[in-house]
């Protein structure tokens, strides 16, 4: 037993290290080595303020890494897992034209050509070769974007970690690109027992047969070994290796050439490889978060803290955006459960780790909780950290690391009448548009992560003398603006507060951010905004301290949640709106999704599997309801336990039937079917519920078909349509009270 744990840390500083540099590199994204040179000089620090989007960003490099991986956990944690499997996912968690890749077109952008040789039937590693693309698209950079995840799967086993990186990489790509992706991947997994930059560099090369990539890192080691800045040896690549000596608009040799320049140049100092990579353009961002990830893992969480600090301004925060609509605001500490998920069940080893959705159990971990942006002048809030916590359970000291008690600390100073300490965490998207043209941002695409009914629990130390604690909620009403609603004022008693906070009806509209505000003192009700005054128990006190949230957590499918009517969500609707906030909680892989005028949902697909779904992974025992006019369509009803668009249980109707079936990938396998006489244009209510195995569809509030079937725990839930459209009147999802399946 290789006692996987003792590598988590490093799992998780490798995770960090792949965020922070593609966030790094990514507004420089595109620009010339020259522009970034005579505008930043050197990329030491975020420079997205001075570009024109926002810090955390939705990124390729990003989605793709963390996306790809769970075919991992798809396919049961296979160690032989094949190319054509990881294939079947790109299918599963792709929207077209919408998600992850780059959608530069067939035979122009790599990942989107495969990605349509999946779609028309090629399997992988078929989809990515050089006999189908050529050399233009087959060697590229994307190759090993995506690898990391992989090798963080596999610590301190590079011959697993290869094996999965040629089958990962092979999807899209070939020929030299995949033995680059190896070596990185090779490399990442021994950087978790072998620190030796040159040590790296050379075992590496044993899992390589390709002569031209050997003399291509021979090569580059020697230029960095004799120059004195690397600059010199960036001016080599460029002369020798540059974009211009090679098929196709990113090729891999010249951004490879970067990577290890980065690497080997940067030394034991994170900041610096990452800056070498950003600063020398080419593809900045997949070079910077590809050498992150790599000394991430090597340095460990020692090393981002030997220069400025690249943590803070991130918090944790990162975005995985796919057809999982409710895992796409993540966190670095989610993703790295799930990676030490793997690499455990890789090794047959138990799994070990909280279950609460923010543990802070990683030094230093955040979980993206920040300080709240409004009423900034009455804001006190003076800080946002991990503190390791001393033996005491609750209390305040600067602790002993022995203990391995972590807890977010929200410190204030000079907390009184009139104002607050207030930080929050987003559960959805800023509707405002974040780009700015001529750049390379596009916008998120997800479900939310909080829904009404749905209870928040937290579990909060404090001292003696302390505040008093607001749950609040911002929410897009019904003209799309944010309106808030508290819960009562908890007042923070000395040791552990455990606090719960059902979610109040905001009329299936979506929540955008979970707030907790400390003030001076007030007990019991407290109407209207966090930011408005208090009065109450502490008077006019003033407090200077800190409190330590140990726990935050909400989970399971909501008690009752509704949508009505699309008049009633947003009554100045017209026939011809295309797009409101409550629309935007649903991600949709149908042709077309809009609000409809008369009911609530217009769906239309002109061929099979129109998937639009919302809700999260936790969803598990509940039932989901909508009433549906079948317009012309081969099948149509409702989705539920969806983990993306080709994984998940559907209840239609169809052929004078009504069908329970599950979609695995392209395979459609009928758990249970009955005749049900129904007729084009026909408005049916139909409930879908599961509880556990067991499955039923009723129609008009009579059991039409039931079935058991016991492939997926838990997802989201929507609708389906085959090749032909449909009207959804309403949409409820209501939880059922029995026993939680446990999903690990």
């Amino acid at each position: 037993m290789k006692n996987i744990a003792r590598f988590k840390n490093d799992i998780y500083a490798g995770v960090l290290g792949k965020i922070i540099g593609v966030y790094l590199g990514r507004p420089v994204e595109g620009w010339t080595y020259e522009a970034i040179r005579d505008t930043f000089g050197e990329i030491n620090y975020y420079k997205n303020h001075m570009t024109g989007a926002p810090l955390i960003v939705p990124d390729d490099d990003i989605s793709g890494t963390f996306a790809f991986f769970r075919s991992l956990e798809d396919n049961k944690f296979d160690p032989d897992i094949r190319a054509e499997q990881i294939g079947d996912s790109w299918l599963n968690y792709i929207i077209e034209n919408e998600t992850i890749l780059w959608w530069g077109g067939l035979s122009r952008s790599t990942e989107h050509t495969a990605y349509l040789r999946l779609k028309n039937g090629i399997r992988a590693p078929k989809s990515g070769s050089i006999e189908l693309n050529g050399r233009s698209m087959a060697e590229q950079i994307g190759s090993e974007i995506f690898i990391d995840t992989w090798a963080m799967a596999n610590p301190g086993n590079p011959e697993r970690a290869a094996k999965m990186a040629r089958e990962a990489a092979g999807v899209s790509h070939d020929g030299i690109a995949i033995d680059a992706a190896v070596y990185l991947a090779v490399m990442e997994s021994l950087a978790f027992v072998e620190k030796d930059i040159d040590r790296l560099l050379d075992a590496g090369l044993a899992y390589i047969e390709n002569p031209e990539f050997l003399r291509l890192v021979g090569a580059v080691r020697e230029q960095c070994a004799k120059a004195s800045d690397w600059r010199e040896v960036r001016q080599w690549i460029a002369d020798h290796h540059g974009y211009e000596k090679y098929p196709g608009n990113c090729p891999m040799v010249t951004n490879h050439l970067t990577l290890l320049m980065a690497f080997i140049m940067g030394g034991d100092d994170f900041n610096k490889a990452c800056m070498i990579a950003c600063s020398s353009g080419w593809d900045t961002d997949c070079n910077s978060g590809n050498v992150g990830c790599l000394n991430g893992i090597r340095l460990g969480l020692d090393g981002f803290r030997t220069s400025t600090d690249l943590r803070k301004a991130v918090a944790d925060r990162l975005y995985v955006v796919t057809s999982d609509g409710g895992s796409c605001i993540s966190d670095a500490v989610q993703e790295t459960r799930k990676i030490l998920k793997a690499a455990c069940r890789l090794e047959y080893e138990p799994v070990d780790f909280p279950e609460e959705r923010l543990a802070f159990e990683y030094p230093g971990a955040v979980q993206g909780i920040v300080p709240y942006d409004k009423n900034t002048e009455e804001q006190v809030l003076c800080g946002i950290d991990n503190l390791v916590e001393s033996p005491r359970h609750c209390g305040l000291q600067n602790g002993n690391e022995e203990t391995k008690e972590f807890g977010c600390r929200l410190s204030y100073r000079g907390l009184g009448p009139g104002v607050h300490a207030t930080a929050c965490i987003d559960t959805f998207i800023d509707l405002q548009p974040k780009g700015k043209e001529g750049t390379s941002y596009f916008d998120v695409l997800c479900s939310p992560s909080l829904y009404s009914g749905q209870e928040v629990k937290a579990v909060i130390a404090a001292e003696a003398v302390s505040p008093a604690f607001t749950f609040f909620i911002e929410y897009f009403n019904e003209k799309d603006e944010l309106e808030t609603l508290s819960s009562s004022a908890f007042q923070l008693n000395d040791g552990g507060n455990q606090i719960k906070w059902r979610i109040p009806d905001v009329g299936g509209h979506a929540i955008y951010r979970l707030g907790m505000s400390l003030r001076s003192g007030a007990r019991g009700e407290r109407p209207g905004s966090p930011m408005e005054g208090m009065s109450g128990a502490a008077g006019g006190s003033r407090l200077d301290g800190s409190v330590i949230i140990k726990s935050l957590d909400w989970s399971g499918a909501p008690e009752c949640y509704r949508m009505g009517r699309s008049m009633e969500m947003t009554p100045t609707l017209t026939p011809w709106t295309t797009t409101t906030s409550w629309l935007k909680t649903f991600v949709s892989s149908a042709d077309h999704f809009c609000p409809d005028y008369t009911t609530t949902f217009s769906i239309s697909h002109a061929a099979p599997n129109g998937v639009v779904t919302t809700g999260t992974m936790d969803w598990d025992n509940y039932s989901v309801k909508s009433v549906i006019t079948f317009s012309q369509q081969d099948a149509a009803g409702l989705v539920a336990r969806a983990k993306g668009h080709r994984r998940y249980y559907g209840a239609v109707l169809k052929d004078k039937k009504a069908v329970i079936y599950k979609q695995c990938d392209a395979k459609r396998t009928v758990v249970a079917e009955a005749a049900f006489d129904f007729e084009i244009d026909d408005t049916r209510e139909l409930a879908f519920t599961l509880d556990g195995p067991r499955l039923s569809l009723a129609v008009d509030g009579k059991t039409a078909v039931s079935g058991q079937d016991e492939s997926y725990l838990c997802g989201g839930a929507g609708f389906v349509v085959d090749s032909g459209a449909i009207l959804a009147d309403g949409f409820e999802v209501k939880r059922i009270c029995s026993r939680r399946n446990k999903k690990d």
